[in-house]
C-alpha cells in the first residue's frame, strides 16, 4: 500500500500572497514585493484596508486566480506514481472558495484524484503519512509527518523538515522511498 502525502494548496501549491499582494498594491497604490512580506501575511502590510481585502477574497472566483507555485505540478505528477497524493486546504476560513479551489485544482493538476480532495478546517483530521504545508499551526496539530514548505510567511520560522521549493520536496520524498 503506497503512503499517502497531503498536500495544502494555499503558498504550496497557489501562489495567495503573490496575488494578494498584486491586488493589495493597487488599490492602496503602494509596491510592496513579497520580500516586505518575509515574516508577516498580507494584512499586517495593509491594516487600514483589511475590510476591502476580506471582501475580496471573498468573492466566489478569487481563488481561481492564482499562480501556480513552480515546481508543484511536476513533482507532484512523479510522486503520485510512488505515493498517494492528497489535497488538504483549510477552506473553513473562506467558504465561498469551494468552488474556485475545486476548478483549480481539477484545472492544474488533472492527474489528482478529487475524491481526495478535502476541504476542512484543522487538518489534524486528515489521515496521510504526511502533510506539506506553509503553516506552522497545522503542522503541529497534524498527527503523521510535517514538512514545512517555505512562505512569505514562515520564512522565519524554524521547523525540524522544511523545503525551500518543489525540487527538495522531490528529493526528500524519492529518498523516503529508500529508506
Amino acid at each position: 500500500m503506497k503512503k499517502r502525502i497531503a498536500v495544502d494548496m494555499d503558498e504550496v501549491l497557489a501562489d495567495f500572497s503573490g496575488t494578494s499582494l498584486k491586488l493589495m498594491n493597487e488599490h492602496v497604490g503602494t509596491n510592496f514585493t513579497k520580500r516586505d512580506l518575509e515574516g508577516k501575511k498580507i494584512m499586517d502590510l495593509f491594516p487600514n484596508d483589511l475590510e476591502y481585502f476580506f471582501e475580496k477574497i471573498q468573492e466566489r472566483d478569487y481563488f481561481r486566480t492564482f499562480p501556480v507555485i513552480e515546481g508543484s505540478q511536476e513533482v507532484l505528477h512523479r510522486l503520485s506514481e510512488h505515493y498517494e497524493i492528497m489535497i488538504a486546504t483549510a477552506a473553513m476560513e473562506v467558504p465561498n472558495s469551494f468552488d474556485a479551489k475545486y476548478d483549480w485544482l481539477r484545472e492544474h493538476f488533472p492527474f489528482l484524484n478529487p475524491s481526495l480532495f478535502v476541504f476542512c478546517g484543522d487538518k489534524k483530521v486528515i489521515h496521510a503519512d504526511y502533510l506539506i504545508d506553509d503553516n506552522i499551526t497545522q503542522l503541529t496539530s497534524f498527527t503523521g509527518r510535517g514538512v514545512m514548505f517555505e512562505a512569505p510567511n514562515n520564512v522565519h520560522v524554524e521547523y525540524d523538515v522544511k523545503m525551500k521549493n518543489w525540487a527538495e520536496v522531490e528529493h526528500y520524498f524519492l529518498k523516503q522511498l529508500v529508506e
